[in-house]
């Protein structure tokens, strides 16, 4: 105790303003490392001791990257057994993760040469299958323990958005889509609720997984943010009884895509205007009347926003403070730019359930930052969606029967 102390006192005095706390907790897990492997040994330094197992054999260097910077650490080495403290993990969540994934597609015999070469990089050839399994088992009990969890409480704003990845299915590469879903509380603050990896594009998919969150505990949904996906809206109805709102990102690229690229600034900007207006009836009447006068030298563009006027605008009912993050799936453009860095490392998974630990793994590293962080919404915005809203729509109407 008295040893320790020492260390720590002289810790506080060489250390300056700006490395007092690195060096403070540098010295603190030295002497934690140095208290447990006395444990394992048996014995304190130098002492004779019937218990003692082993004898120290020096230190090897380790650097452990912190919010206070990179800490240099020295890990006590054993002559005989290991020693490695149980307060460093090796890796981040995610980054094991990348690891498994990458060795089952060398293991499998699928592997291009960039993931071949950053294998030989991170001194994995030679793994076995048991180690690999070992491994994918310990990450994929956390990551289905984060995506299976309860969903308390009432979720009013629902984001569903599209990551598509290529697997081999059958001795053939396939793309799947991998559906991230991210939703916001009543209390304002934000989770990734769910992932499901499929077919994007059929009803099915789409109310199966809809139904997986809400027996999971998803309710209170008013409203569901997605770009157009085939089969989503009536799935969208059938479970969750919410009004759909089309990404309006999505929705203005398929606009322009009608009109000679010398005219998208024009016709973007005269279209926009209906997303200025303060409320749900002013923005209708602006959108009416652009889509009737680029009509005559477009028809089919004013066809288009003709069809797309009720779901592009479902925004507008809502509490203006949200309005923002309520139009397009853009909130989660950073979620999925990480989604891709880290899945564009493997190019070709080798089965669905390495997709699901690994990005299973990304969306459970972030979801905690976002539980650090303050509420995404504003609360008071939230007391106005148990009220009537102004000009509010009807739900999603009935599918014609065929």
């Amino acid at each position: 105790m008295t040893d320790d102390r020492m260390a720590l006192l002289e810790a506080l005095q060489k250390a300056d303003d700006g490395n007092f706390l690195r060096a403070l907790a540098e010295t603190v897990l030295q002497i934690l490392m140095e208290a447990d492997v006395e444990g394992v040994i048996g014995a304190g330094r130098y002492e004779r001791s019937g218990e003692r197992t082993t004898w120290r054999n020096g230190y090897r260097e380790r650097t452990l990257d912190t919010r206070l910077g990179s800490l240099n650490l020295k890990i006590p080495k054993l002559r005989t057994g290991s020693y490695f403290p149980p307060f460093l993990e090796a890796r981040k969540t995610a980054e094991r993760a990348l690891v498994a994934v990458i060795q089952e597609a060398w293991i499998a015999g699928v592997s291009t040469r960039r993931v071949d070469d950053l294998v030989q990089a991170m001194g994995l050839s030679g793994i076995s299958k048991s180690q690999v399994s070992k491994l994918c088992k310990e990450i994929d009990e956390r990551v289905l323990a984060f995506l299976k969890r309860p969903l308390g409480g009432e979720w009013a704003y629902l984001w569903l958005d599209a990551t598509y990845l290529k697997v081999r299915e059958g001795g053939r590469i396939v793309s799947v889509a991998a559906i991230i879903a991210v939703a916001v509380d009543t209390d304002g603050r934000r989770e990734i609720v769910g992932l499901h990896i499929g077919p994007s594009e059929a009803e099915p998919f789409w109310t199966t997984f809809l139904r997986e969150l809400v027996r999971r505990g998803l309710k209170g949904v008013k409203l569901v943010i997605s770009d157009a996906h085939e089969g989503l809206k009536a799935a969208i109805q059938r479970v969750l009884g919410a009004t759909w709102q089309r990404c309006r990102v999505h929705a203005m690229r398929n606009a322009l895509a009608h009109v000679p690229k010398g005219q998208h600034t024009v016709v973007a900007a005269a279209i926009r205007q209906a997303f200025l207006q303060p409320d749900h009836a002013s923005a209708t009447k602006t959108w009416r009347q652009v889509a009737d006068q680029l009509r005559a030298r477009w028809p089919k563009l004013g066809t288009l926003m003709d069809e797309a006027e009720a779901d592009v605008l479902a925004y507008m009912s809502f509490p203006a403070q949200h309005r923002t993050k309520l139009h397009s799936t853009n909130p989660l453009e950073r979620l999925n730019k990480e989604v891709k860095r880290r899945a564009d490392v493997v190019g070709i998974f080798p089965n669905e359930d390495s997709i699901t630990r690994l990005i299973g793994a990304v969306l459970m590293e972030a979801n905690d930052e976002w539980q650090l962080q303050h509420r995404y919404m504003q609360i008071e915005g939230m007391a106005e969606l148990a009220l009537p809203l102004a000009d509010e729509q009807p739900l999603l109407t009935t599918p014609k029967a065929a």
